[in-house]
């Protein structure tokens, strides 16, 4: 269990909400896009200060996206509920 990267776990994660969200434009596509775009301009800045130009960056930030999306997601259902109660 000690060679399994946390970026691996994440990922599969990612792509398990990315298919049960298959259906509708919801904040987990939303986020999945803003993370591609934001991995894209900081893999840019990479390139220009003299690294090589990083894919993990852009899947990272993908990765990351799609979860912010989900927890968006989640408040907005929360919310509905409090709402609906209340």
């Amino acid at each position: 269990m000690s060679n399994v990267n946390i970026w691996i776990i994440f990922g599969v994660v990612a792509v398990v909400l990315l298919i049960v969200f298959w259906r509708k434009r919801n904040a987990v596509w939303g986020g999945l896009t803003a993370g591609i775009i934001i991995g894209i301009i900081v893999a840019i800045f990479y390139l220009f200060k003299g690294n090589k130009f990083d894919w993990f960056l852009i899947g990272k930030g993908a990765i990351v996206g799609a979860i912010l999306g989900f927890i968006a997601e989640l408040l907005g259902k929360i919310s509905d509920h409090i709402r609906r109660k209340g």
